[in-house]
């Protein structure tokens, strides 16, 4: 009996030593495994496109103008093409404008996320006649400040 009762002794200690060895990661193994989170990301929008930035924050390209010269018209200043975006987030609706060629507009800051104009399409200014042309913007949004 008390042969047994070692037995079950021994059976139990090897149990419990096998259960606390079991896991050799640590909280930092898991914390180095997780991919880091973004900080930033490109985007391309046409008008009235949303893209979705984080859980409850949105990115809306509400407007384009294009006043740059058309092409075979003459005009006195070269213009420019501005965009006008819309980000909502649990703050609410902020409006802000990004533009090629304008001083001070091609990056603004809101809510803690930068906003960089990266490209436009089409680059070049259509005919002046021509339908206005399918506008695209491309724009990088980097974290500037935890939200």
């Amino acid at each position: 009996m008390q042969a047994r009762l070692i037995c079950l002794g021994m059976a139990g200690l090897v149990l419990a030593i096998a259960a606390a060895c079991g896991s050799t990661r640590s909280p930092a193994d898991d914390a180095a495994s997780r991919p880091a989170p973004r900080t930033s990301a490109s985007y391309v929008l046409a008008q009235g496109e949303i893209v979705t930035l984080a859980p409850a924050v949105t990115l809306k390209l509400e407007r384009v103008n294009d006043s740059r010269c058309k092409k075979g018209a003459v005009c006195v200043w070269a213009g420019y093409i501005s965009y006008s975006f819309v980000l909502t987030d649990r703050q609410g609706n902020t409006s802000f404008l990004l533009a090629d060629n304008m001083p001070g507009a091609s990056t603004v800051t809101r809510n803690g996320l930068t906003f960089t104009l990266l490209g436009i399409e089409p680059a070049e200014a259509p005919a002046l006649k021509a339908p206005a042309p399918d506008y695209r913007v491309s724009l990088r949004v980097n974290i500037s400040q935890p939200t």
